[in-house]
């Protein structure tokens, strides 16, 4: 079973690296030039890293801390080659990655069942497609999934989770549109226990036009839910678009505002040069990114590790 394991394991590194390929190539081809014709790092190239970090979307503050730990080895070193600077870049990055104390937790507390995940994000982020991805995965180890159809106030969004359960082969439960988000989580959660579900998967409306609307509606949802199982939600994944970079950010605020969103998607990584945001966005909200999305095949919602997304971020090509 572990040369299945193994082979499986390398195919999603290589997703990896094809997902984060014009991210990489990017940040390359910046460096590259703003290296040409020095042999040591000194404050010129300093400064240029630093519009490059900030250029690849990994945000000013993560940007700062990520020079001053390279101005740090450079003071101790006394001289360092600009050869060098691809591996202390690729250092002090995932030790930042690492110092989230949330960074590299696993999949679900299998002692909470069901284990309740309610999803948020804006509309367009991929909130609905990382949905059915996560229902794929959770029915293929086994696990027995329900969806609840909570965004209630587009008919769009209800049909799309629809055709996600039918896809994966998972129940939805769903009420008529302009329902009470809140009734349609609390019948869902109700149906899980009775279905003795390992997991359920809530969609939420994605509107940020009125915070405290937001901050309302969510906290209903959760009460709700609270009155069939006391800790729900278990776990409250806010969806990010980052392909979108800094919009992302501000999103991550919004939302960490209204709520007590304990764990990250980051999708759309793919196709896109933005995936630095990944880094800023775990080193400014403390908050784990738990998957990143790299592909558009079921499969390519991935577990996030630090340590692999910096090796494939830097791999050259």
């Amino acid at each position: 079973m572990s040369w299945f394991k193994n082979i499986f394991k390398k195919e999603e590194k290589e997703t990896l690296d094809k997902g984060l390929e014009k991210s990489s190539q990017g940040f390359f081809e910046k460096m590259t030039k703003a290296v040409v014709g020095k042999s040591k790092v000194d404050d010129e190239v300093l400064d240029d890293l630093e519009e490059i970090l900030i250029a690849s979307d990994v945000g000013a503050s993560t940007t700062i801390k990520i020079i001053e730990r390279i101005e740090e080895r450079v003071a101790r070193d006394k001289y360092v080659n600009v050869s060098e600077l691809d591996t202390i870049l690729r250092e002090e990055i995932s030790g930042l990655l690492l110092e989230n104390p949330h960074a590299g937790t696993g999949n679900i507390d299998a002692t909470k069942k069901p284990y309740v995940i309610m999803v948020v994000g804006v509309n367009g982020v991929g909130k609905t497609t990382t949905i059915g991805k996560l229902a794929h995965q959770f029915k293929s180890e086994g696990k027995k999934v329900i969806l609840g159809a909570a965004d209630t106030f587009r008919a769009a969004a209800v049909d799309q989770l629809t055709i996600w359960s039918e896809r994966v082969g998972v129940p939805i439960v769903k009420q008529n549109m302009g329902s009470d988000p809140a009734s349609v989580a609390f019948d869902t959660v109700q149906s899980a226990v009775a279905q003795d579900a390992d997991v359920v998967i809530i969609d939420t409306a994605g509107r940020l036009h009125n915070k405290v609307n937001l901050m309302n509606e969510l906290s209903k949802i959760k009460r709700v839910m609270q009155k069939v199982i006391p800790d729900a939600p278990h776990e409250i994944l806010l969806v990010l678009d980052g392909s979108t970079g800094q919009n992302a950010f501000e999103q991550a605020k919004q939302f960490t505002a209204a709520t007590e969103v304990n764990a990250l998607a980051v999708t759309k990584l793919d196709g896109t040069a933005k995936g630095g945001v990944v880094i800023g966005i775990s080193d400014q909200f403390q908050i784990p990114v738990k998957y990143i999305g790299v592909g558009e095949k079921m499969q390519d919602l991935q577990l996030f590790n630090g340590t692999e997304f910096v090796d494939s971020f830097f791999k050259k090509r």
